[in-house]
């Protein structure tokens, strides 16, 4: 299924909340952050009623993800990374389908997919940062989970294993919850993560109270084993609530003002902290050792000179690259600041202090996001860009050129949106169902959520539950395979195997529907 971009009927259709223009395409009445979505609808799809902006799977009707469209616009030389991580969700849209986790292949198929049963959008729960990292020299899934309220997430980051199963949780340590922002698996397997606290500010020179309140943005370095705090640095010790951009409101106990607004921390190539902070527009190097303030880039109060396009406004998921330079999400909106969002790449002069834009890479539709949003660069110079609040997730070659366009449906998003590699072994058996084939025979239904190593599936089927044979095969052609065989059974069940034809596991044994 293709689908190139949002058309002028979707737009209609949702009766203004998007807004299209000169500028590009952004959503209306959000400001900066717009946090908790409303619950996402789970029956109709929204673009436009047609019934196919939701999957549904006979043997897996517990699962309705959105459906994810994927534009090629010319293969990169390999296929690897396979699979992109996304946490598809809506907001201010209902978006269609369950929000969850999800890891999709390259031709939009969804590989694994855990919905958000025990978060609902409609209490302010989600799930978000779906990550592949390493912990202990082994691959993991990661994850926030939690209460979003204003913008600042309150919960806990989670690492599961290669079957799904939760290995280990981290929490904010001192008191503190982990926010949604970030999370962190570093070289010496702790965890880094953003933190916000509540803490007295005078708030005079923003025309709030002297007595105020701030929201200080945390950056924790913890034990995961053990919970224990290793390091904590605070934004109100180190950044004036002057140096905010953001437009002031609350500064009480109950709405403190949140000035700074830490959303990506990184580990740079000498072990420092790369840390940012939205709502001062700027990129702090902190030191690890002490929490000295190395430099600021953007924002205020700028180390560096900023060469022209080196400017960025309200930006995401800044990374180092090499030792001297580093990839931003530029949102520049909310309220707006350039035409279009950016995926930019910077160089960084420390003898003279002056910032270089290297390369900037844009949507062709000209997308402008108000909020969240990734870049991420891979080994061979390409470059996969999500942009956050706007339902699209782009892979760029070195120069520029669009290699691959995925869209979700109107309403839906992701927090961010990487490729990566990733084996999946699931311990829970795969999924079967059988119907009767109007045409003779029977039609059944394979699936094995989260199983990468599946190749192809063989049907069993008999008179009984007890005395299956081989009924038939045929090969995985998506996250459920439909397999028509000769056999009225009415019992069935499947194996799943390899590429080598190795059984990898096998179904519960089913009747026929309606025998």
């Amino acid at each position: 299924m293709k689908r190139d971009g949002l058309t002028r009927r979707d737009i209609m259709r949702y009766g203004g909340a998007t807004v299209v223009g000169a500028g590009g395409l952004t959503l209306a009445g959000m400001g900066g952050y717009a946090w908790p979505h409303p619950a996402a609808a789970s029956t109709t799809a929204a673009a436009p009623g047609d019934g196919r902006d939701v999957l549904r799977f006979v043997s897996r009707p517990d699962l309705s993800p959105p459906t994810i469209t994927v534009s090629d616009h010319g293969r990169p030389p390999a296929g690897d990374p396979p699979y992109f991580v996304l946490t598809p969700s809506g907001y201010p849209l209902t978006g269609p389908g369950q929000p969850g986790l999800m890891i999709l292949d390259r031709y939009a198929n969804p590989v694994w997919f855990s919905p958000n049963t025990d978060f609902p959008a409609s209490k302010g729960m989600a799930r978000v940062d779906l990550q592949v990292q390493t912990y202990r020299g082994q691959p993991v899934l990661t994850w926030w989970e939690g209460r979003i309220e204003l913008g600042v997430g309150y919960g806990k980051a989670v690492i599961a294993d290669s079957s799904y199963r939760t290995i280990a949780t981290v929490d904010g340590g001192d008191g503190m919850s982990a926010d949604l922002h970030e999370f962190v698996i570093s070289p010496q397997d702790t965890a880094l993560i953003t933190a916000v606290r509540p803490r007295s500010a005078d708030l005079s020179a923003l025309r709030g109270p002297a007595g105020g309140t701030a929201l200080t943005g945390s950056v924790l370095e913890i034990d995961i084993a053990s919970g224990e705090v290793l390091f904590e640095w605070n934004s109100l010790d180190y950044v004036p609530v002057t140096d905010t951009y953001a437009a002031f409101s609350g500064g009480t106990e109950k709405k403190p003002f949140d000035y700074f607004h830490v959303n990506s921390i990184a580990v740079a190539p000498d072990g420092n902290l790369i840390v940012s902070a939205r709502n001062t527009c700027t990129v702090y190097k902190i030191a690890r050792s002490g929490g000295e303030v190395l430099w600021r880039l953007g924002g205020k109060r700028s180390s560096f000179e900023m060469g022209p396009g080196a400017t960025f406004w309200w930006q995401h998921h800044v990374r180092p690259r090499g030792t001297q330079g580093l990839s931003v999400f530029d949102d520049a909106a909310s309220p707006q600041k350039e035409k279009q969002s950016r995926a930019i790449l910077l160089d960084l002069d420390t003898v003279t202090m002056r910032a270089t834009l290297s390369r900037s890479y844009t949507h062709p539709a000209k997308l402008l996001a108000a909020n969240q949003g990734s870049m991420q660069l891979l080994p061979d110079g390409r470059v996969l860009v999500g942009w956050g609040n706007l339902p699209y997730f782009t892979e760029f070659a070195e120069n520029g050129t669009v290699l691959l366009d995925g869209q979700f449906p109107v309403g839906d998003q992701s927090y961010r949106a990487f490729t990566a590699s990733w084996t999946g072994r699931p311990t829970d058996k795969p999924a079967v169902a059988a119907r009767v084939n109007p045409a003779g025979g029977s039609v059944v239904y394979a699936s094995w959520n989260g199983a990468t190593e599946l190749s192809s599936w063989t049907v069993l089927a008999g008179s009984t539950a007890t005395g299956l044979r081989e009924a038939g095969s045929q090969r995985r052609t998506g996250f459920e395979t439909t397999i028509t065989v000769n056999s009225g059974g009415p019992y069935f069940a499947v194996t799943a195997n390899d590429a080598h034809g190795r059984m990898l596991g096998q179904s519960a044994t089913v009747k026929l529907e309606g025998s």
